[in-house]
C-alpha cells in the first residue's frame, strides 16, 4: 500500500530536450525532503507531449537515480489501450515499482469500456497498478460501482488516484471496496479532507515545490493530529489554488523556475505564465514560505 506524499515530479526541459542534469537535482532534493515517492510522466510531468521514448527513457532513468531509496510510480496510461501496455512493459522492465494508468482521455468510454481498459493491462503487465481518474482532463468520470469491480477481479489493482473532486465519490469508493484498495488524492487542497475520510495520502502538484510541508500535513493527518495538519493545509491553501491559476504544470514549471531549479520552459500547447499571474504566484509562494 502507497501513502503519505508521492511527488508528480515534473519534467525539466534545456533547449526543448529533457534536462536530466536538473532532473536529477529535482530527484535528490525531493528524497532529501523525505517524499514517499516519486512519479515521472504524469499530467505534471507533460506525459502528453513526451515521445513515447522519452517516456521511456525518462522512467528508465528515474528508477535508475532512486535506486529503491522510495517508490517510483510509473505514468504509463494512454487513451490507446496497446499503447499503455506498452509502457507499462516497459516501466517493469526497468524496474518501477508500479504504474499510474490515467483514465482513456477524448474516446470518452463507457465504464465497461474502462473496465475492460484496465482489466486488459493488468492481465497483461504483471506490476502494482494506481487507477487515475481526473474527469476534469479526460472527459470521463470512472464511478465508484466500476473502481470496486476492478478491486474485486484485477488482484494487481491497488489504488486509485481520485480526482473528481468530490469527497463523497471519495467515500463510496473506501465503503464499496471495504478499503483494501488505497485512495490517494489527486487534489492537493482535498488532501486533508480526504485523509479524514480514509485516503492514504496525496499524489501532490505542491510537493514538487513544498515537499516537506506535504510530508508534515500528510503525517499530521495519517496519525489522527488534524489540528497540526490543518495549520499547514491553511498555510499552504493559497499556494494550491495559484498552482492551478493556469492549465498545470504551468504554474509548478514557473515556481520552480523561481526557485533556480529549473529553466523556465515548458513544450506547446502549454505556453509560458502570464506576468501578472506570475505576481500572484509570488504572492502565494512568499505566504507559503518557499520563495
Amino acid at each position: 500500500m502507497f501513502k503519505g506524499v508521492i511527488t508528480a515530479i515534473v519534467t525539466p526541459f534545456k533547449e526543448g530536450e529533457v534536462d536530466y542534469e536538473k532532473f536529477e537535482e529535482l530527484i535528490e532534493w525531493q528524497i532529501e525532503n523525505k517524499v514517499q515517492g516519486i512519479l515521472p510522466c504524469g499530467t505534471t510531468g507533460e506525459s502528453a507531449t513526451l515521445s513515447h521514448q522519452e517516456h521511456k527513457d525518462i522512467i528508465k532513468f528515474v528508477v535508475s537515480i532512486v535506486k529503491k531509496r522510495v517508490p517510483v510510480i510509473a505514468g504509463t496510461g494512454s487513451n490507446n489501450t496497446m499503447e499503455a501496455i506498452d509502457l507499462t512493459e516497459s516501466a517493469k522492465k526497468d524496474g518501477a515499482d508500479a504504474a499510474l494508468l490515467i483514465t482513456p482521455y477524448y474516446n470518452k468510454p463507457t465504464q465497461e469500456g474502462l473496465y475492460r481498459h484496465f482489466s486488459l493491462i493488468c492481465e497483461s503487465v504483471d506490476i502494482p497498478v494506481i487507477l487515475y481518474n481526473v474527469p476534469t482532463r479526460t472527459g470521463v468520470n470512472m464511478l465508484p460501482s466500476t473502481i470496486a469491480k476492478l478491486a474485486k477481479n484485477v488482484p494487481n489493482i491497488i489504488g486509485v488516484k481520485e480526482a473528481s473532486g468530490s469527497i463523497d465519490q471519495t467515500s463510496e469508493i473506501l465503503q464499496l471496496t471495504e478499503e483494501k484498495i488505497s485512495v490517494l488524492s489527486g487534489d492537493d487542497s482535498l488532501t486533508l479532507a480526504l485523509i479524514s475520510v480514509g485516503a492514504k495520502g496525496v499524489i501532490s502538484v505542491v510537493s514538487n515545490i513544498a515537499p516537506d510541508k506535504m510530508r508534515s500535513l500528510c503525517d499530521y493527518a495519517l496519525c489522527g493530529n488534524f489540528e497540526e495538519a490543518r495549520k499547514i493545509h491553511y498555510k499552504l491553501f493559497p499556494l494550491m489554488k495559484a498552482l492551478f491559476i493556469e492549465t498545470n504544470p504551468i504554474p509548478v514549471k514557473k515556481a520552480l523556475y523561481l526557485m533556480n531549479k529549473i529553466n523556465d520552459e515548458i513544450r506547446l500547447p502549454l505556453t509560458l505564465m502570464s506576468q501578472e499571474n506570475i505576481e500572484k504566484l509570488k504572492d502565494a509562494m512568499k505566504k507559503a514560505g518557499v520563495l
